[in-house]
């Protein structure tokens, strides 16, 4: 059947029927007053978002974009960068900073664990001479569907003094709590296609007065992703470059709509969709590869032993227009990741594990009683 396909990935997610009729409008001028009194709305939205008084301002790039403009405008070349490596996308961070000609110093863990904050702490206690300039962090490491105790480690970093904090909440904004201002986040980078629930496109970074001061002596070239020319326009409620403006009015509604759930009831979605999502695997027998207290409530990486991920995806995608994501690098073909961010509700998780119980069946596994997958995603959704 058409027009089914149910996309249970980290991203892009789920678009809101009236999102997408936002984006069916036709366009305005873009230095019109009818699309700076949008642009006023949805600045003040987004610091209610990110719980922040700080700039939040809008690129027209995917979260990388927005992580590179969070590395480039505050640092120089050669300065001493800490980068939290646990996945893809903590990988990607220091291959930015290498590219950029940044001293990264690498703090790792094993895909599927989290961070641990005591190395941070180490690091950031031995440099008495505070010649670390920046640690750099993935709040929900995308990849393995593992979330890092950003608040412990944001912690060493203030005790440190000097060195900023830069964060990739590109899926955890909109899904977790991140308050801004309450923890002194410096430099927070996240993307349009994950809980703000529009189609890829917009980078968001919100900076800190202690990261515009850095900005002032940053040395690293930049030019579109000057974030020094975002916030002078931002000012006037216009931007530096042509923005896309049907993604800039899509967002308009989506952010009145999470303006009307509400930051402590989104939260508390995404917390009971991810409990759901791991009890059903569990009660499946379909090990899970991000351990208890550090799963994301984004998306659950899953390992099977029994079946292959890659049939698992395809009987999916073939037989119940449900979309799953993969592997990625070396663990390609060795786990599938359920999305649970941004526009997903509970049916959605009913349905996605009721059809992986019928896609099990199909691949020959019987490890499970039928039934049990959407039992236990049930009773999770029955308590809280």
């Amino acid at each position: 059947m058409d027009d089914k396909l149910m996309l249970m990935i980290p991203g892009p997610t789920p678009v809101p029927e009236q999102v997408l009729l936002s984006l069916a409008k036709h366009p305005i001028g873009h230095r019109s007053g009818e699309f700076s009194k949008i642009m006023a709305e949805v600045s003040q939205n987004l610091k209610w978002l990110h719980q922040t008084q700080n700039d939040v301002l809008i690129l027209t790039v995917s979260g990388t974009g927005a992580m590179e403009a969070g590395m480039i405008n505050f640092l120089s070349p050669g300065d001493r960068v800490l980068v939290g490596c646990n996945g893809k996308f903590g990988d990607r961070w220091a291959e930015i900073g290498e590219a950029f000609n940044l001293n990264v110093e690498k703090i790792t863990a094993e895909w599927g664990q989290p961070l641990d904050p005591e190395q941070f702490r180490e690091k950031l206690e031995a440099d008495t001479e505070k010649q670390i300039k920046a640690v750099i962090i993935t709040h929900s490491e995308t990849s393995t569907g593992v979330i890092n105790d950003l608040e412990t480690i944001n912690r060493h970093v203030k005790a440190h003094g000097e060195a900023l904090i830069i964060v990739d909440t590109v899926t955890s904004l909109g899904a977790v709590n991140v308050p801004v201002d309450e923890w002194g986040l410096d430099v927070v980078g996240s993307g349009s296609q994950k809980g703000y629930m529009i189609p890829p496109g917009l980078g968001f970074v919100a900076v800190s007065p202690k990261a515009w001061e850095a900005y002032k002596t940053a040395k690293l070239p930049r030019f579109y992703l000057d974030l020094g020319k975002y916030r002078k326009d931002a000012a006037k409620n216009t931007t530096p470059f042509t923005p896309p403006v049907n993604l800039i009015v899509a967002l308009q509604t989506a952010l009145r709509m999470m303006k009307a759930e509400g930051l402590e009831a989104i939260f508390k979605r995404h917390e009971r969709l991810m409990n759901a999502t791991r009890e059903a695997m569990k009660a499946l027998g379909l090990p899970l590869f991000a351990p208890d207290g550090a799963g994301s409530p984004a998306i659950t990486a899953v390992a099977p032993t029994h079946v292959e991920a890659e049939k698992i995806r395809g009987v999916m995608k073939k037989h119940f227009d449900i979309a799953l994501a993969g592997g990625q690098d070396h663990l390609s073909g060795k786990i599938f990741r359920i999305g649970h961010l941004g526009f997903v509700s509970e049916r959605d998780i009913l349905a996605a594990v009721a059809s992986l119980e019928a896609t099990l069946r199909e691949l020959g596994y019987e490890g499970f009683t039928p039934g049990a997958g959407v039992s236990a995603a049930a009773r999770v959704f029955a308590q809280t």
